[in-house]
Parts: structure tokens; C-alpha cells; sequence
């Protein structure tokens, strides 16, 4: 399919798309006047407020917004989770790899709206219904001890969440992220709670804790609930430093998350926020009330108030410039305070940050790749201009992980650039560059991570960077600066995309399941890709017992880097069904080792920087006892999935469907699939429902993969209202225990006989959940196939329905064959195999 960014075939796909898919992500956007002005402002506020949610997209973008620009506090927003189980509108990523594009997704929104990004080790292992289930799931003590950690390390005076710790949140994970926020709030400052972190930080208690109440069904509604004790929060006003409404700034920051389907538009007049107390101190009025918000909680700081108030007073917008001496003496004023004092800290580096911008200070590195490989030696350059007439010098430049120190003290002459180049060889035992939460297996509902001062961090610390020495006012500076890949596209223009350490060599499999139907062997193609130059080895492929390979290994000869060679391996299934593993192991001969082969994988889109991962190389064998009778498959795609690719596994045909085909004859293909989510984001649907309905009357056979019905969580509706050939209405029913029993309605049925006999074992191993957006009510002339339910729930009958129309058939279905199938689930695929041969 067009839309799937796994790296099935060749490297250099990929790493094509990629220099289209990235805008510029390297140093922070330089500050207007108005931007610097709001920074001084903010020196003046020592307070902290943390909110709390499950997952990316929780958030309320517009409290957010206020808190970070109008109250300007020191904000925070905790995800729990990554995201990993959601599913995914702009591309075929899924788990893991959804996890990482909603991570950058809530840092782009953030970059947007002004806070800091936080998560705790929760994996969101998909929809939950209970608290109970979530926390059970992910492992009560490890994430309320992750939340305990946030708050005793960021200290926040005031708590929200935005949920409330019960049904009314509507998701599991929603409601457990309220019920731990309000837990840790009430232990974080007991000393005998969770005491192994007291080495690094120290007992904290907020001021009260908030629900950011809304009414159910309505989650961005402006009427106030009807809950005893709200008070309510303006939120929509006009910051005319910024240029924009707080709401106009939210709706920029929420529309980052495009995986999700969440752009807004932008909001502009009355908003008003409602919050609840749920614990601590009652606040009549302001959620602030009693908590002294200005520099009298920090002793001797007096002079430092008394600075800051003559660097707002006598600021120059056209000169921001003219504001540097006085930001220098209130650097110095805080250095004479104690410098453990979180605030202190905190503000030393907001005034770093204000001076580079009031100079138009400008500093980077950049290598010549955005790759390099432990051991390689590599060219950077680094760049410094100061862009005023602000008399500033360079001291020297840092570069600690490859051991380069160059002394000197020059004098930067205004806007002229000084440019400084350099040879490096990175170090042969730097580890590569891996989501330090993907560098162990993941467990189901948890993140494995040892480092305790990881936790919390949206992604890793940058391992290679630059320490640029300054002299301004007498006074010497150390700024830092990761390094970052700098090139030029013809339609983009600069483009920064993160530097990394990938392995000497990678070996990407072509598929990440093969699946046999029978004993006839397959081909397995491997592209090796080099990380450096001159690498060769051999390649072989390690397989359960049972199978067999040929042949036994594949030496490689890479001269280049990034070169790519494509080998072959014939894989001779085992003579009985079963599932295994497929593992490359790579053999080097400089430096001489042997190991397991790290993939490639690279996920490149324009809102959010390139990221890049070395998953192992390896793939899921199963062996199938399946029998398909329809061969010849069109597919209409939907919001990305890897389906078609699983029915090619098992002999299928698949051919991608679109607009213009909707007029060539359509009764060529044996079975029509829709893919998940199609008649939500394909406007083209619309016009050609009654040409596929009219398909199905004359003998076609017509799979509908799930739909999300639209509402206040939804933003993308249907594109047609009836998407069957009779009335049925799709619901937010679903059954999230992937173990829960399938009961066979009509046992008799040929969906569940034909040609394989389903039986309750292909329902073992699936993944995640059974289903979800279930058929709820529907036309007599459907049929019902499954009933299913989870713990303490009523069965639910409409995760698969059936009707014949005319000669032809027709199926909804919200079982997860978008999930089972790239699994390599083999009932899924059985399953699925009788469902588009029903009409053979």
C-alpha cells in the first residue's frame, strides 16, 4: 500500500520520503520583542502547577495555554501513558511506533503552548474500562510511584487532573490516571513512602489538588457542571505580547496531534474552564488562592525581585539588547542565593535563555550525516553569530562526548558568522541510539526502566552536544546545544533532523510475518544497509527446529556507507502447524563480532522530527492450516494498515482500490475490503457507495473493517450515512480482554465452516482486545456471528454481522484484524480467510 512507511524493501525509500517529511527542528525559534518582554514577565512568578492525564491529546490545550502565558507559571503536563495502544490516522504505525509519533506529536505541542512534557513508564496496553483494570495492568505501586517521583522532583503548589477517578471519565486509563494523581498527592510528602527516591529528591506537599471538571458528554463544554464548590477560570483571553488568544494558541498546539484526528479550529472569545477541589486547601476564588506566587518564598531575594522589576520597566523593544546588563546582574544576584532552591534553577536558566535572546545569539553543530556509527570518524561544523552589537566573546567550545575542547577568545564582531570545522571520531563503545524506554522488552502494561532519573523525560537526553563559552558583561556563560543534521530541500528549505548512532551494519527483513499456508517454501529477502564504511561479514538466518534455510549463511562486502545490497533465503516451512521465530545474525570481520542484527526503522513525518529506531531484525514464522478459496482481492485503505500485505501472506492477490476505480468493473475481484476508518477519512466513499452495494448485489463479496461513529471525542465522521446495503448503526461497543470468550451464535454458519472449521482455539493469542466500535443495532436481514463480553459486562452481538444482499454477501466487523493479522494471530487469519470466500 502506498501509505505504509515500514521499511519493507529498500533503505533508500525511506530515507527519500524522509528528506520530504521534516521542517525545521533545530534551535528554538528566535524571540520577538513581545516573546522576550513575556519572559521577563514570567521571571517575576516563582509557582508551579502540574496536570495530569493518561494519554497525548488528554490534555486541555486551552488551560494549558493559560496557565503557561497568562498566569505564567511554571507548568507541566503528565501523560501516563505514550499513546502506544491508539490507533492511527496519517500512517500503518501501530504499538510501539505509535507511542513514538504521539511522544513527538506532544512535544511539537508543546513547543506550541509553553510547558514541560512529562511520562511515567505506563504502557497504554489499549482500552480499558476500569480503574481497577488499568492499574492492575500497568502495576498500581510502579506508576503511582512514577507520579509520587513528578511531583517530589517538579514540586507543583496546585494539581489537576483532567479527568475524574471514576466512570465519568469514560476509559479506564482515564480514570486511574485521576485516581493516582489523587493518591501521590496525598503520600508525596511521607518520607516512608517510596523512600529508595529520597536520594535524588526530597518529600513535597501541594498546596490542593484539582479536578478540571466538565460536564459528561460535553468534554470542551463552557456551562458550568453542576458540582458543588466549582470555581471557574477564564481562559479565552487576548495576550497581545503573543499576538493571539489563548484559545487561537491551544487550537495550533491540539491540531499537532495528527495521528489522532484532532485538528481544531482555532477558538476566540469567552472560554471558562471549571475546576473542582478533590484534596488539600479550599480555594475560594483562584486556584492559587494562599499560595504566594512571588519571590518572598525564596529568602534573600530581594535584590533579584528588585532587578527583574527594573529589567520589565526599562525594557526597549527595539533594542532587546539594551535589557542584557541588567539580566547579567540578576544571573549573578541569584548565584548568592541557594542554588539548590528548585526555583533558583529554574530561573538562573530562564535568564540564560532571555540574554541569548535580547543578543540574537545564534550557535550550532552539525555533522556532516545525520548517522554515525561507534568507532567512525565524522566532520561537524559549528556555527556562531551574535546578531546585535552587544559585545559579546567567544571563550571556547566544548564538545565532551568525543573529548574536543578548543580554547580561545575572540571577540564576535555583529552578524558576522563564525564558523569553526572539526574532525571527530565517535567513540567505539557509544551505544546506539534507541527510545531508552524500547531498549528492554516491554511488558504488557509497563515500560521496563532502571535509570530513575529517566523517568518522567519525554525522550533521551541528547548524547552528543556542544558546550559554547561566552563572555557577556565579565561574566562567563556555558551554553549547550545538541547536536543536529542541517540540510536543504528545494520545497521545504532548512531541515534539522536529530542526530544518531546507528550500527555498523542492518539488516531489514522484508516482512515482519510469514506465514505459510502449505509446505511450499518461501523466499526471504534481507536488504543489508551499512552504517559505515568498508564492513563485510556473512548474514544467516537463525530458525526454530524444523524448519530449514538455504543457504546456510551470505557473505557481504560494503564498501560505502548506506550502501545496500538485497540477498535472498529460501525458508522450508516445519511439517507441523505451529509459530516460531526468524532471527538475522550478523558476523563481522572488522571490528571482528557476532550477534543478533538490529532493523532499521525510520518514522518520518512533517509536524514532528524524524525518529529513528533499531528494532531487532527479526520475523514471526507460522505455520497455517488454512484453506482460501478467493484469491483475486481489491482494497479500499483506509487510515493505514498492513492487512493487504497479511492476505498476500496466504496467496492472496491485493489490489489497491481508489476513486477512478469505482468505475472499472468491479466484479473481476473475488472479495472487496475495506480498510479500518475508510468511510471516515475518504470523502470519495460518498459517491461510490452505491457502486460497491450494486458490486455486492451482483455476487460480490464485501468486508467492512471498523468505522468510528463521530461525536464530541471524534472529529471525523461518516462519509455516508448508511454503509451497508440495509441499516445498521455503528456504537462505541467493544470488548478489550483479548482472552474473552467468543461465543459462536449459529455454530452452523458458513462463515465459522467454510473452508476452515473455526473453533474456539483460533481465538488464543490474539492481541490487545477482541474488538472494538461493535455494529450496536442493526436491520433483521443481518446476522449476528459472535457474542462476547467482557468481565461483569452483558454479551455483545456486533462485532461481526452478516447479511446476503441480492447474490452477493456483505460483513461488518470490529474485530482488530488490522492488529491480529500483522501479528501473526493464525485464527485471525483463518477467520478471515473463510470471510472473504463466503461467496466460493
Amino acid at each position: 500500500m502506498t501509505n505504509r512507511l515500514f521499511l519493507r524493501n529498500l533503505f533508500h525509500t525511506t530515507l527519500a520520503i524522509t528528506a520530504l517529511f521534516q521542517l525545521s527542528f533545530g534551535q528554538s525559534k528566535p524571540a520577538a520583542s513581545g516573546a522576550i518582554l513575556q519572559g521577563l514577565k514570567k521571571l517575576n512568578v516563582v509557582g508551579t502547577v502540574l496536570y495530569v492525564a493518561a494519554h497525548p491529546d488528554d490534555e486541555n490545550t486551552q488551560l494549558l495555554t493559560y496557565l503557561a502565558n497568562e498566569r505564567l507559571l511554571r507548568t507541566g503536563y503528565l501523560a501516563l501513558t505514550r499513546g502506544d495502544g491508539g490507533q492511527n490516522l496519517i500512517g500503518s504505525e501501530q504499538g510501539e511506533y505509535i507511542g513514538v509519533i504521539r511522544t513527538q506529536e506532544l512535544l511539537a505541542a508543546r513547543r506550541i503552548d509553553g510547558p514541560d512534557q512529562f511520562f511515567s513508564r505506563a504502557n497504554d496496553f489499549g482500552f480499558s474500562k476500569s480503574t481497577d483494570e488499568a492499574v492492575r495492568m500497568w502495576g498500581q505501586e510502579q506508576i503511582l510511584g512514577d507520579v509520587v517521583w513528578m511531583i517530589r522532583k517538579y514540586r507543583p503548589d496546585v494539581i489537576i487532573t483532567r479527568f475524574p477517578p471514576d466512570s465519568r471519565a469514560g476509559h479506564g486509563h482515564h480514570s486511574a490516571s485521576a485516581y493516582l494523581a489523587e493518591e501521590a498527592f496525598k503520600i508525596a510528602n511521607d518520607p516512608t513512602k517510596y523512600p529508595e527516591q529520597l536520594k535524588w529528591v526530597k518529600p513535597w506537599q501541594p498546596k490542593r489538588i484539582f479536578w478540571n471538571v466538565f460536564i459528561p458528554g460535553a468534554f470542551m463544554s463552557n456551562k458550568k457542571p453542576d458540582e458543588p464548590g466549582v470555581i471557574s477560570v477564564e481562559t479565552g483571553l487576548y495576550n497581545p505580547l503573543l499576538g493571539k488568544s489563548y484559545g487561537e494558541i491551544a487550537a495550533e498546539s491540539r491540531s499537532q496531534h495528527k495521528s489522532q484526528g484532532f485538528g481544531v479550529p482555532a477558538s476566540r472569545g469567552v472560554k471558562i474552564d471549571y475546576l473542582l477541589l478533590k484534596g488539600g486547601e479550599p480555594a475560594p476564588k483562584d486556584p492559587f488562592d494562599g499560595v504566594d506566587l512571588s519571590w518572598k518564598r525564596v529568602p534573600g531575594s530581594a535584590k533579584v525581585q528588585q532587578l527583574i522589576n527594573q529589567a520589565i520597566t526599562n525594557f526597549k523593544s527595539d533594542k532587546p539588547s539594551a535589557s542584557v546588563p541588567v539580566l547579567v546582574q540578576t544571573y549573578k544576584a541569584l548565584a548568592q542565593l541557594d542554588t539548590a532552591n528548585l526555583y533558583v534553577k529554574a530561573k538562573r536558566q530562564e535568564v540564560e535563555k532571555l540574554i541569548q535572546q535580547c543578543i540574537g545569539l545564534w550557535y550550532e553543530t552539525n555533522p556532516a550525516d545525520f548517522a554515525a556509527s561507534p568507532g567512525e570518524q565524522i566532520r561537524v561544523a559549528s556555527s556562531i553569530v551574535n546578531r546585535s552589537d552587544y559585545p559579546v566573546k567567544l571563550l571556547g567550545i566544548q564538545m565532551p562526548a568525543v573529548k574536543k575542547d578548543t580554547a580561545m577568545n575572540l571577540a564576535l564582531k555583529p552578524n558576522d558568522v563564525v564558523a569553526f570545522n572539526s574532525a571527530v571520531t565517535i567513540p567505539a563503545n557509544q551505544p546506539i541510539s534507541q527510545p531508552y524506554w524500547l531498549e528492554k522488552p516491554v511488558n504488557k502494561g509497563l515500560f521496563q526502566v532502571s535509570n530513575q532519573a529517566l523517568i518522567g523525560s519525554p525522550e533521551n537526553p541528547p548524547a552528543f552536544t556542544t558546550a559554547y563559552s561566552f563572555e557577556i558583561d565579565g561574566q562567563r556563560f556555558v551554553f549547550t546545544q545538541p547536536w543536529s543534521y542541517k540540510s536543504t530541500d528545494p520545497v521545504d528549505g532548512e531541515i534539522y533532523r536529530p542526530f544518531i548512532i546507528q550500527p555498523a551494519v542492518m539488516a531489514n527483513l522484508a516482512e515482519k510475518v510469514y506465514v505459510f499456508a502449505d509446505d511450499t517454501p518461501k523466499n526471504v529477502d534481507v536488504v543489508l544497509r551499512a552504517g559505515r564504511t568498508s564492513v563485510s561479514g556473512t548474514l544467516k538466518l537463525e530458525v526454530p527446529s524444523g524448519w530449514r534455510v538455504e543457504p546456510e549463511q551470505i557473505p557481504f562486502n560494503l564498501k560505502e556507507k548506506s550502501q545496500e545490497v538485497r540477498v535472498s533465503f529460501r525458508i522450508y516451512p516445519s511439517t507441523t502447524y505451529g509459530e516460531g521465530r526468524l532471527r538475522a545474525v550478523v558476523s563481522t570481520t572488522s571490528p571482528e563480532k557476532t550477534g543478533y542484527a538490529s532493523s532499521l526503522r525510520v518514522v518520518a513525518y512533517k509536524h514532528i522530527p524524524t525518529q529513528t529506531l533499531f528494532p531487532a531484525a527479526e520475523a514471526k514464522l507460522v505455520k497455517l492450516d488454512i484453506k482460501v478459496k478467493s484469491k483475486n482481492i481489491g482494497y479500499i485503505a483506509g487510515a493505514g494498515d498492513e492487512v493487504p500485505a497479511a492476505l498476500q501472506q496466504i496467496g492472496c492477490v491485493v489490489t489497491p482500490l481508489t476513486a477512478r476505480d469505482m468505475n472499472s468493473n468491479l466484479s473481476v475481484y473475488d472479495a472487496i475490503v475495506v480498510g479500518v476508518r475508510a468511510y471516515n477519512t475518504e470523502d470519495w466513499l460518498r459517491n461510490a457507495q452505491p457502486k460497491l452495494l450494486d458490486y455486492v448485489e451482483k455476487g460480490g463479496t464485501m468486508i467492512v473493517q471498523y468505522v468510528t461513529p463521530g461525536g464530541s471525542f471524534i472529529q471525523n465522521g461518516l462519509k455516508t450515512s448508511q454503509l451497508g446495503p440495509y441499516p445498521f448503526v455503528v456504537g462505541r461497543e467493544r470488548v478489550t480482554e483479548e482472552d474473552a470468550t467468543m461465543t459462536f451464535i449459529n455454530p452452523q454458519h458458513p462463515l465459522l465452516n467454510t473452508p476452515n472449521k473455526i473453533t474456539e482455539q483460533d481465538f488464543n493469542g490474539w492481541v490487545q482486545e477482541r474488538g472494538i466500535y461493535f455494529a450496536q443495532e442493526w436491520d433483521k436481514a443481518y446476522e449476528p456471528i459472535f457474542s462476547a463480553h467482557d468481565v461483569n459486562e452483558a454479551s455483545k452481538d456486533g462485532s461481526l454481522i452478516y447479511c446476503k444482499y441480492g447474490k452477493g454477501h456483505y460483513m461488518y466487523t470490529g474485530l482488530v484484524f488490522f492488529r491480529e493479522l500483522p501479528a501473526g494471530v493464525p485464527g485471525a487469519y483463518r477467520l478471515f480467510a473463510n470471510m472473504i470466500s463466503v461467496g466460493k
